[in-house]
């Protein structure tokens, strides 16, 4: 009876399915990406940065479900990088978008709509679909703002946004939630994958949830 019960034991432990999706982090210089990479990944906030050059990746592993891992791969785009032809090499593999924005700057919340053309003229699903994006009001601590909730709303339906919230990274306001958002509306669309055996580690000891490095 005892080895029956280990059999079982083991078959759930090796049924793990897992995700992995690689996000990109889009919108102007200076609206808050590398911050929100940063809150959401390492659960910090600092008030300096040095700019973006190029991309900067991280990651992010989700226990999603008992059966469901996800591993996020999050691409912190540089703001002048739209201008550039880089863009396509970058997109290249995503599976989902989060454009952001300053509430307090017009310019940057004007400039989304450039962010998004740029990323649905060069990338899409494998079915041929838009990636999934959500749109993030940031820095709504802040006690002056240059966007209303009407337009962004507005905006957001009429450019096939998921979805928009107001974000604060120095507040820690809806960072999970946003993401959470966005992973669910992938898993929706994106197709099941095989079932996938954890590295041994896994069943010992915990996973480290996030690594960074530089690219160009």
């Amino acid at each position: 009876m005892a080895m029956v019960i280990i059999a079982m034991e083991s078959q759930t432990v090796w049924s793990m399915r897992e995700h992995l999706m690689k996000i990109l982090i889009i919108g102007d210089g200076n609206v808050g990406k590398s911050s929100f990479v940063n809150r959401y990944v390492n659960g910090r906030f600092s008030q300096s940065y040095k700019m973006t050059m190029g991309v900067d990746f991280s990651l992010k592993v989700l226990q999603w479900s008992e059966r469901d891992k996800v591993r996020l791969q999050l691409w912190d785009i540089a703001g002048q990088e739209r201008f550039i032809s880089m863009t396509r090499i970058y997109y290249r593999g995503a599976v989902g978008c989060v454009v952001i924005f300053d509430v307090a700057d017009s310019t940057s919340f004007l400039s989304c709509r450039l962010w998004k053309q740029d990323l649905d003229l060069k990338t899409m699903l494998p079915n041929g679909q838009p990636l999934p994006c959500i749109l993030l009001a940031n820095k709504c601590d802040l006690s002056q703002r240059a966007v209303s909730a009407d337009n962004i709303d507005k905006f957001s339906r009429a450019n096939g946004f998921v979805t928009w919230m107001e974000t604060s990274v120095k507040n820690n306001r809806n960072v999970e939630e946003a993401m959470g958002r966005l992973v669910q509306e992938i898993l929706l669309i994106q197709p099941s994958p095989d079932p996938v055996l954890p590295p041994p580690e896994d069943l010992v000891h915990s996973e480290p949830n996030q690594t960074r490095a530089h690219c160009c």
